[in-house]
């Protein structure tokens, strides 16, 4: 039986896997394997936060493969020397993967099927990761879409008919060379988890979540059954469960896109929760849509994609400052617990993602630059297309982005959104004797501040409406 393999990245399943399916539609034994080749991807190279979630969700892909008779072989890079040595090695005739999107992944896959078809290797490289690839949605005159609405609308005509396939039931064993197995990796060898003196920072992570391709698909269950009802209204209220959280799944392939929207549609649901319904799609269209800028506007991961934001007055960054937000010590109590929850579970509420952006980018007035690699390195959902999107839709400087002078009041947003303090309570322990009111502007009722959380800022780090109006008067500029 002829061989080829199958080239794991981010697609870290076996349910409606192209690559997987294509080698065994072509009569191919799949050998499974994944190279480990992080400086490929610089300079966005993954953070520490994706890195503790690919250590378990390898562990559980290598277990699946396992148990239907197959194995992951696990090589470090580079990564087209090293599959040009494994094909060599099992006699591999094919090579599949799945596309990314990142500029530095597309340069390193043109130049790696260059050179496997160069020694006469089939390669093929499908799409595993989007509903719509981004050069098949374009407006009547053929340019990339700019603005979401027409995009998603555009592209939610090339859904029908765009079924996930089905995870095989068994699969060939791995061949042996020369007697031996092949060798591989011990995935403890790629140094993935957090090493001891880091202190165990992701050991608060692993009760929110259960990494692999099981945890995906109970997740999504999970999410038909409950928060998907009223999803529309209840996605904005971070001291609930009204989000599906299926993000780090879908960053990681370990569920597609696909599979998210036929569950939708099969799920038996009554049709009063179509708006909500509608709404979940839109998001997933956003993360189509985010896609689609990059990989048509690639210097965007770094720049504003308004060329007018060049001359935008930034300030300098004081690292004490900028600390601050980052470990949720600013003195606005929103702002800190988003940035808390973030540390701890490794992932943040949308609504609070928003609120925590515009007061880096408007309040304090720095670059969304230092933002993005903030959540790059602590998020779980760390996807370059949707963070590089998410932070210049924030600051007001990327494609159909709310305008700059849509600044983020955090103690209207906090009022709004967490009216009962249970969110800021629960991140900003200190806080929790303040009576409700006091909550989302405590800095203005000071002697109940100093008496009930003493070890809480008395004061923001800049004040909420003086650089409110200072930005905009660099935007005005």
């Amino acid at each position: 039986m002829s061989r080829a393999l199958v080239w794991f990245r981010r697609d870290l399943r076996l349910d409606d896997h192209p690559a997987l399916q294509a080698a065994l539609k072509a009569g191919h034994a799949p050998v499974p394997v994944y190279i480990h080749a992080p400086e490929e991807e610089a300079p966005w190279t993954p953070g520490a936060a994706s890195r503790a979630w690919l250590d378990r969700s390898l562990r559980s892909l290598q277990a699946e493969l396992r148990r239907l008779g197959s194995d992951l072989i696990i090589r470090r890079g580079p990564s087209t020397e090293t599959l040009l040595s494994l094909a060599a090695e099992t006699g591999a005739e094919a090579v599949y993967w799945h596309r990314l999107y990142e500029p530095a992944s597309i340069a390193r896959d043109s130049a790696t099927k260059a050179a496997l078809k160069s020694q006469g290797l089939h390669a093929e490289s499908l799409n595993g990761a989007l509903l719509v690839e981004p050069w098949q949605v374009q407006t009547g005159n053929g340019d990339p879409y700019r603005v979401f609405t027409p995009f998603w609308k555009n592209a939610r005509q090339h859904l029908e008919g765009n079924r996930p396939l089905p995870a095989p039931g068994l699969l060939p064993a791995l061949p042996w060379h020369d007697s031996r197995a092949l060798a591989s990796l011990d995935i403890d060898d790629l140094g993935l988890r957090p090493h001891s003196r880091e202190g165990g920072w992701d050991v608060g992570f692993w009760p929110h979540w259960t990494p692999g391709e099981q945890g995906g698909a109970e997740l999504l269950q999970a999410f038909l059954e409950g928060a998907v009802h009223g999803y529309k209204e209840q996605r904005n209220f971070p001291d609930r469960t009204g989000t599906s959280k299926l993000s780090p799944y879908l960053h990681f392939g370990e569920i597609s896109p696909r599979r998210i929207v036929q569950a939708i549609h099969e799920a038996s649901l009554p049709a009063k929760i179509q708006p909500d319904l509608d709404h979940y799609l839109s998001e997933l269209g956003w993360r189509e849509f985010s896609h689609h800028l990059l990989y048509h506007f690639p210097h965007t991961s770094d720049a504003d994609m308004n060329p007018r934001f060049a001359a935008f007055p930034w300030a300098d960054v004081d690292a004490s400052t900028l600390q601050a937000w980052q470990h949720g010590r600013t003195g606005v109590p929103i702002v800190d617990a988003g940035m808390r929850e973030l540390w701890a579970t490794g992932w943040m509420h949308n609504r609070v993602r928003m609120v925590v952006a515009s007061f880096l980018t408007k309040n304090l007035r720095y670059h969304w630059i230092h933002g993005a690699r903030w959540f790059w390195d602590t998020l779980l959902d760390a996807s370059l297309p949707n963070n590089t999107q998410g932070w210049q839709w924030s600051a007001g400087t990327g494609a159909d982005a709310a305008p700059y002078f849509r600044i983020f009041s955090p103690v209207a947003q906090a009022e709004k959104f967490d009216p009962k303090g249970i969110y800021i309570r629960r991140w900003v322990p200190e806080l929790a004797s303040l009576p409700d009111a006091a909550l989302a502007e405590p800095w203005a009722h000071g002697e109940l501040l100093s008496r009930l959380a003493p070890g809480y800022p008395c004061t923001p780090i800049v004040d909420v409406k003086q650089s409110r109006a200072e930005a905009l008067a660099a935007y005005s500029s």
